[in-house]
């Protein structure tokens, strides 16, 4: 697998296992996230497999993870 980085053809993640959340819709419409060999986490949008994939640190997912049980990103999906 070639390095990682943000913005890479998610195709190019070969031998990656991706995983959606249980509460994604019957359309498919989800984020998946894989872990990478070093470590970091790829995500991607479940209706676009091919296209770009962002990579975080554990870090940065464990910070976003805490902040949406935490509930600090509601206010994006409810009105």
């Amino acid at each position: 697998m070639p390095h990682a980085y943000n913005g890479m053809d998610a195709r190019d993640l070969h031998g990656v296992q991706w995983h959606k959340s249980r509460h994604s819709n019957s359309q498919g419409t989800c984020v998946e996230f894989a872990k990478l060999p070093g470590g970091d986490i790829a995500v991607r949008n479940s209706r676009f497999p091919d296209s770009p994939a962002l990579v975080y640190t554990p870090a940065e997912m464990e910070a976003m993870l805490l902040g949406a049980k935490d509930g600090e990103f509601d206010h994006l999906i409810r009105e």
